[in-house]
């Protein structure tokens, strides 16, 4: 696999973020929407935002605040609006990813023909996003749901006081992400897995994706 490095918007839409194996391979989620990528792009620049790399995707921003990225899945493509909560949407396209998405909504789309019907109801959303952060609005953001820690996570606390130590001095949004990532596997086997995986990081006090940002700035 190609070493990651800070690529620009059109290298990811057509060879993907390269951050896993599967990167400029037919299997990488990016490549397999590229041409529905590249509308919602062009429709996104229309609105006269600025267009930067962020967590290795296509992110719009307005006087540096984020207002949306484009992003691929398996089975669709969507917007991702950072404060989908706040927007006004009658139409009620906007979807909450997960239960744990505390504010970020996203506009999901499978084809081409689907961005062009909804081409001016996205323009409207934009321009509503633009308009919060223009008006510099105080929104309160909806309650997030506290999340229980998994029974693999606390065996390993009581055998490593040292481990449990480190987790709790995270800051509470580190300590959040990484209960939403074990916790989202459905194996228990797997949980341990991912646990593992991040013991190092834990102990250091970083969060998931410190070292990725890291390399991102360079």
């Amino acid at each position: 696999m190609p070493q990651f490095q800070k690529w620009n918007v059109d290298h990811i839409l057509t060879q993907g973020c390269m951050r896993c194996p599967k990167g400029a391979t037919p299997d990488c989620k990016m490549i397999r929407w590229t041409s529905e990528l590249q509308l919602l792009r062009k429709i996104i620049l229309e609105c006269n935002l600025d267009e930067t790399v962020k967590w290795g995707q296509a992110c719009y921003t307005y006087k540096t605040k984020n207002i949306a990225l484009i992003h691929g899945f398996k089975s669709y493509c969507a917007v991702l609006f950072f404060k989908g909560y706040a927007l006004h949407d009658p139409k009620k396209v906007l979807i909450q990813q997960t239960e744990h998405v505390q504010t970020a909504r996203q506009f999901r789309f499978t084809k081409l023909n689907e961005i062009k019907s909804h081409k001016h109801y996205l323009i409207e959303l934009l321009k509503s996003a633009i308009a919060i952060e223009k008006e510099e609005k105080q929104i309160t953001p909806p309650q997030q749901k506290s999340i229980e820690w998994p029974e693999e996570l606390i065996q390993f606390f009581k055998s490593d006081s040292a481990f449990k130590t480190a987790f709790e001095t995270l800051t509470p949004g580190r300590q959040r992400a990484y209960l939403i990532f074990f916790t989202a596997a459905k194996h228990a086997s797997t949980r341990k897995e991912r646990i593992i995986k991040y013991k190092t990081e834990i102990m250091q006090g970083k969060g998931m994706h410190d070292d990725y940002k890291k390399t991102n700035k360079k």
